[in-house]
């Protein structure tokens, strides 16, 4: 499994508009919102969850939370595009050492199961995001089937996909990874990650029609 690392904030991004953290000491406290909102919407759900618990969790007092939040509407829809974030940061450095297209969508889908496997909590908060919050879901999945697409058709103007791929190709590609890391990510861990990744990765080159 690769080693887990503390993720970076992107602070214009992450705190409410006119918030964001002007000192390391604050883009930590941040940090610790953010994985303290993760822990709590991820146990107990948005509408349970509550800022007192975030607040509880993350060490801090009340006050520093609306430092950065102005509500806890405002820190979900924070989370949701922090988690999309990790996500991105995580894959994207197997994407760009693959020697070619195929081997990078295999290593981005196992970079993707060990985060799933170590982050369970992020499909509880995405799927709660289709009505907490409708525009931060449909970014969130949107912007990821933009970079597959962008990725493909990169590919295919190389000779490694054939050269039709378009975002129908990406939107699958996408679906298959999400089902799969709330199978074998999420729901259990009974299967090596690398063998679902093998899997996966034949499916892409060799499809499904038998072999002649």
């Amino acid at each position: 499994m690769a080693s887990e690392r503390v993720p970076e904030v992107t602070a214009a991004g992450a705190a409410s508009a006119g918030k964001a953290p002007r000192t390391e000491r604050g883009r930590r406290t941040l940090r610790a919102i953010l994985d303290a909102a993760a822990a709590e919407f991820g146990e107990k759900g948005f509408h349970e969850g509550s800022v007192s618990g975030i607040t509880r969790r993350a060490g801090v007092a009340l006050g520093s939370f609306y430092t950065y939040f102005d509500s806890k509407d405002a820190v979900f829809r924070a989370l949701v595009r922090d988690m999309s974030d990790q996500v991105r940061d995580r894959v994207a450095p197997v994407l760009k050492a693959a020697s070619d297209q195929l081997a990078a969508e295999r290593a981005g889908l196992l970079e993707f199961l060990e985060f799933v496997r170590g982050h369970k909590e992020l499909y509880r908060i995405i799927d709660e995001a289709e009505f907490v919050d409708p525009e931060s879901f449909r970014a969130h999945y949107a912007t990821t089937a933009d970079r597959i697409t962008q990725r493909l058709v990169a590919a295919a103007a190389r000779g490694e996909v054939r050269d039709d791929v378009s975002d129908v190709h990406a939107w699958a590609i996408m679906g298959m990874n999400v089902f799969l890391g709330l199978r074998f990510g999420v729901w259990g861990d009974d299967r090596p990650a690398r063998e679902i990744a093998d899997t996966i990765a034949d499916l892409l080159a060799r499809g499904l029609a038998p072999g002649r």
